[in-house]
């Protein structure tokens, strides 16, 4: 695996877009550190070391994603996020609404209107999220006292929204740059940095758990390698059911054309277990972040109780998480893997399932495969997802912490390696150099 580090650098392309990603990299990290204008900066850093309660539930998360920029104040508070919210708002009004959906179909150019649509929402949302920020701040709910806002007002609300609008775009900017002259998917990048910028911090705070307070030893040793134990456990299954696939064998006939036999030849079509990836956990985490907010806002008694019940760590928030990501994972599927084209598809190429008919009951046939399959793909999320929320609610285990023994922040961090990870891949294997490993599912040339 050394080796493969070195030879990445002696390939001329490969090494520019190494450090051309590397180089967007760090102006990503230097828009979570850049205070916004009218912010007590300096109120700000005295304020984190002296407080230990720095936020619950989903304000930890969206800290977690923008790399502690919700924390700093910073230009890219609102990170990536809401051109991921723009983006899976888009995708499922493809699904229902004729027009987009035909743009859909209509190939480079209908995804290129569907984009500009995307961005026009990631504006609204910045603008409504940057607001909202601003009016906390003012407040003193968002992490630190109201005196924080040096003139608070309407001007500094406005300056607020208009600066997190600016940062999320750049942001944007720079990850779709990532993605053309660099390495690995730009958005998903630059989340996972984020996520990973945290790690010294948390690694820092798991150090202080088992750190003896007034000579009392809060956690036992025992439970420091119990969870060593399990944190890599946990990426291992990650890793094992990210990769995990379902080969459906195809067999294509033989056709003569001409002095020349074509086909004839025994493959297979991968069917991953877990299609949908993370998505239906963004999905269900993008819903359930509102209804607990706007039913706490209303008048009645009894709303605000059933606010109260759906808040990050109820029983009910839950229940309902796991039931949301069962139910994406079968969307996510539905739109997304079409069993009629494929059949369609291998008729057309001469291909067939060994033992089933080409056509209709292949695309049965496929259908209920990957519905038995998507199955085993949802639970695995499901118990991933719910993983950081249990640890923190039965041991008292803080986010920071036990973000990174499932949840979104791992799916992420592992898909995201992987898919890095084969594209250095090919570029090494093109040029006859080894990859990062001889043996494995991420060799795609010589076993």
């Amino acid at each position: 695996m050394l080796s493969a580090f070195v030879n990445s650098f002696k390939i001329q392309e490969l090494r520019q877009r190494i450090l051309f990603t590397l180089g967007v990299i760090f102006l990503c990290r230097l828009l979570s550190n850049i205070p916004i204008a009218g912010v007590d900066f300096g109120m700000i850093t005295s304020y984190l070391k002296a407080s230990a309660n720095q936020g619950t539930g989903f304000l930890d998360m969206f800290n977690l994603f923008s790399g502690g920029a919700v924390q700093n104040c910073a230009i890219g508070a609102l990170g990536i996020m809401p051109y991921i919210s723009a983006s899976i708002i888009i995708q499922l009004m493809t699904a229902v609404v004729p027009a987009l959906e035909k743009l859909a179909r209509e190939g480079e150019a209908g995804r290129a209107k569907i984009t500009q649509y995307t961005r026009y929402l990631t504006v609204l949302l910045c603008a409504f999220q940057g607001f909202l920020i601003a009016r906390a701040l003012e407040s003193g709910q968002i992490y630190f006292p109201a005196e924080v806002v040096r003139i608070p007002g309407f001007g500094f609300e406005l300056l607020t929204a208009m600066t997190l609008v600016t940062g999320t775009l750049l942001m944007m900017w720079l990850g779709e740059q990532i993605t053309a002259r660099g390495i690995g998917n730009g958005i998903s990048m630059i989340i996972t940095v984020n996520i990973v910028s945290r790690m010294p911090a948390a690694v820092s705070a798991m150090i202080n758990m088992f750190k003896p307070v007034d000579g009392v030893v809060r956690h036992s040793p025992f439970m420091a390698a119990a969870m060593l134990i399990m944190v890599l456990a946990v990426i291992a299954l990650v890793v094992a059911v990210t990769q995990a696939q379902q080969k459906v064998p195809v067999q294509y006939a033989k056709r003569v054309i001409g002095s020349k036999v074509y086909g004839g030849q025994h493959t297979f079509m991968p069917l991953r277990v877990n299609y949908a990836g993370v998505m239906p956990i963004i999905f269900a985490q993008a819903i359930l972040m509102f209804p607990a907010k706007l039913f706490g806002m209303l008048p009645w008694e009894a709303a605000k109780r059933i606010g109260a019940a759906l808040s990050y760590g109820t029983g009910l928030y839950m229940t309902c998480f796991g039931l949301m990501i069962l139910f994406f994972s079968y969307f996510w599927v539905s739109t997304q893997f079409n069993p009629v084209q494929i059949a369609d598809d291998l008729k057309k190429g001469g291909g067939y399932i060994p033992g089933i008919r080409p056509g209709k009951s292949t695309a049965e046939f496929l259908d209920r495969t990957m519905t038995r399959i998507t199955l085993a793909g949802a639970i695995f999320l499901t118990g991933i997802s719910v993983l950081p929320t249990i640890m923190g609610n039965q041991f008292g285990i803080p986010y920071m912490i036990a973000s990174f023994f499932g949840g979104t922040s791992l799916l992420i961090i592992v898909g995201v390696m992987l898919d890095t990870m084969r594209q250095v891949e090919s570029h090494l294997l093109m040029r006859h150099y080894d990859g990062f490993l001889k043996k494995g599912k991420l060799k795609s040339g010589r076993r």
